[in-house]
């Protein structure tokens, strides 16, 4: 069944590479990915100031889950010794263009997070940023970046917060009250105006919904069906101390939480200036990042 669900997770990112609609221009383009660049770096701007890119120039760098290649490129610009892997050939193929039109190099290839295919002790850094827990075995994921990493090497892995607003808030509250319209008719329309979410997407969890309401209904499943678009077939979320505890073969296991999208917050949230953002985000935001030495 794990391998079952592995394709459909497969299947599900190959036909929606990872943070594609946050850009206009057409698919694969310079233009393409400069949107995706700036809307990534506008809106998680906290991924820099937590990577250091910087930091790891000359050394070899691992990335689970590339996507589209953004952080990759970042990395690479600033001299690390980049490796990307990617479920999807689609990720990849995009990620291998976006290199070549920066005139980068890297090794990209497609693999599982759950069978890395390197030995022992190669990287210095192994990043992966929400990505491993749409893995069916993330314990098993996490046990490979700890495999692949030299001694003294450093984990940085973002997976869902449990404890935060977009969790207890907008997903198990607002939306799971929300979706009740979506038993009828014109209840897509209804959520969209109020909420400026998609109405192809919104058509498209109705249909689910519609399908078998209490499936839909039930903890997992609307979960996965309220992260990353409709259709996901995995996705978890974790508390602090479950994350610290997954990362117990490590040492000096540190967490910290990023990224309040201000969109999720109705009527004020695009007016919270940023350092208020900040202190909210420190507590109750969505990316719990895991940094850990082995």
């Amino acid at each position: 069944m794990a391998e079952d669900l592995k394709a459909r997770v497969r299947d599900f990112w190959q036909a929606n590479p990872c943070g594609a609609k946050f850009a206009k221009a057409e698919i694969g383009t310079r233009e393409f990915f400069a949107e995706l660049e700036a809307h990534r770096y506008a809106t998680e701007w906290h991924i820099p100031e937590v990577i250091d890119f910087e930091r790891w120039r000359g050394r070899d760098v691992l990335e689970v889950g590339c996507g589209l290649g953004t952080d990759a490129v970042s990395f690479a610009r600033h001299g690390a010794l980049y490796t990307g892997v990617d479920l999807t050939e689609a990720s990849i193929a995009l990620a291998r263009k976006r290199f070549a039109l920066e005139g980068l190099t890297a090794e990209l290839r497609t693999a599982d997070a759950e069978n890395l295919p390197f030995p022992d002790a190669g990287f210095d850094l192994v990043y992966s940023h929400g990505v491993l827990h749409h893995t069916p075995d993330t314990q098993c994921a996490i046990d490979e970046v700890h495999r692949v990493l030299r001694p003294g090497g450093t984990a940085m892995v973002m997976l869902y917060h449990k404890n935060s607003f977009n969790y207890r808030v907008n997903i198990m509250t607002f939306r799971r009250l929300g979706v009740r319209l979506l038993k009828f008719d014109w209840g897509p329309a209804v959520v969209h105006r109020l909420t400026g979410e998609e109405e192809d997407r919104l058509r498209q969890l109705q249909k689910l919904y519609r399908q078998d309401r209490q499936q839909f209904l039930s903890s997992e499943e609307f979960l996965n069906q309220n992260t990353d678009g409709a259709g996901n077939p995995l996705a978890r979320v974790y508390a602090r101390g479950e994350a610290a505890a997954m990362f117990s073969r490590f040492t000096d296991v540190r967490t910290g939480v990023h990224f309040l999208n201000k969109r999720w917050i109705p009527l004020i949230g695009r007016l919270i200036p940023r350092s208020v953002e900040r202190r909210l985000a420190s507590s109750m935001g969505w990316h719990l990042w895991i940094i850990a030495r082995k």
